[in-house]
């Protein structure tokens, strides 16, 4: 993955260049302006402080959250 931050120029074109893929290469492209990715993570900031002021969040522990993410990753990796 490549992140890279450019300005649109006066034609409203933008030029990517160098790139560390081979030529035919099928690549997918995401463009999202700054101020849309800013917006975008305040509310998933909102979201999860939300999430953390459930009942139920309160009554987890960091050995909870541990052993649960140990049970996925042994049944998942058979």
């Amino acid at each position: 993955m490549i992140k890279r931050q450019l300005t649109v120029d006066a034609s409203r074109n933008l030029l990517l260049s160098d790139l560390p893929y081979r030529a035919g290469e099928k690549l997918t492209v995401i463009v999202i302006a700054e101020n849309e990715l800013q917006q975008r993570a305040k509310k998933w900031q909102s979201f999860f402080k939300q999430l953390q002021a459930l009942p139920v969040a309160q009554s987890l522990t960091d050995e909870d959250i541990a052993e649960k993410i140990e049970a996925y990753r042994n049944e998942n990796h058979h």
